[in-house]
This record gives C-alpha cells, sequence and structure tokens, in this order.
C-alpha cells in the first residue's frame, strides 16, 4: 500500500509541475500579447511601405498604408474574427476566399501630387514614414527585451 500512495504522489506531483508550467506560460502569454500584436502590424505596415517604395515608378500603382492606432485597437479588441468572409447572395456564386483582419485595415493614401502615368507613392513621404516605422519596431524590440529579462530575473530569483 505504501509502494501505491507514493506512486500516486509522484504522479500526482508530476501532474501539478505540468499544470503549474501551463498557468505560468498562459500567463507570460497573456502579458506579452499586446506587444507580440503590436510588432505584428508593425512588421505589417513595414512590409506594406517597402511595397509602395519599391512601386515608386510603377504605372497606376496605388500607395498603400494602415492607421497603426485604429488597426491595433481593431485587432485588440478582437472585432471579428480574423478573417472576414465575402457574402453570397445566390448559391450558384462561387464561395470567395475573405480578406484578413489586417488586410481589412488597409488604406489608399490620399496624394499630395497628382503623377501623369497615375502612381499616388511619393517616394520622400514612404522614405519617412518608413524609418519612422522602423524606429517604433526597434523600441518595441528592446523594451520586450527588457520584460523578457524581468521575468528571467524574477524565475531565477536574483
Amino acid at each position: 500500500m505504501r509502494y501505491l500512495t507514493m506512486a500516486w504522489l509522484v504522479h500526482y506531483g508530476s501532474y501539478l509541475n505540468f499544470f503549474s508550467h501551463h498557468i505560468m506560460l498562459d500567463r507570460l502569454d497573456r502579458e506579452l500579447r499586446f506587444e507580440q500584436t503590436a510588432l505584428n502590424l508593425r512588421a505589417y505596415r513595414q512590409e506594406l511601405l517597402a511595397s509602395n517604395i519599391a512601386n515608386a515608378d510603377t504605372p497606376y500603382f496605388k500607395a498603400k498604408d494602415i492607421d497603426f492606432k485604429n488597426a491595433l485597437e481593431n485587432v485588440m479588441a478582437n472585432r471579428g474574427d480574423n478573417s472576414i468572409e465575402l457574402s453570397r447572395t445566390s448559391p450558384a456564386h462561387i464561395a470567395g476566399q475573405g480578406t484578413g483582419l489586417l488586410e481589412s485595415q488597409l488604406k489608399y493614401r490620399t496624394e499630395y501630387q497628382g503623377a501623369v502615368d497615375g502612381n499616388t507613392v511619393n517616394i520622400d513621404v514612404e522614405r519617412g514614414a518608413f524609418a519612422e516605422n522602423s524606429i517604433h519596431m526597434e523600441a518595441m524590440l528592446t523594451f520586450i527585451k527588457g520584460s523578457l529579462k524581468d521575468i528571467q530575473t524574477a524565475i531565477q530569483g536574483q
């Protein structure tokens, strides 16, 4: 009977250890969810700005961007699910793929000066936005690194 009790305690102890690690990981995920979401949005914006710069000489290309603040608020408020589905008015219609939540935040940049070829990319504006977004990304990475270092210090008890 004593061995059964010890085996049960070992099993129960490993269950508690797993459960406490699971709770800790969930808590870390919750603590860093805002930073993760904001960093993903910054990376998406960086891709958009890079695309605008790359297409500066493409006729009829329309510069795109997102309003970072509104996009972050929408994503953090979990407005909608991860995709926006297209509606069908008839069963004969082909089901379409919806766009993702980030793609639904896309806006066309307003023209500062019209171009003969219909391109709306202002290279100076795009480069400035790209540099500003890069600085924000670097600051966020520094902040996340500091947060993880604080968590590591708390875990190690130093």
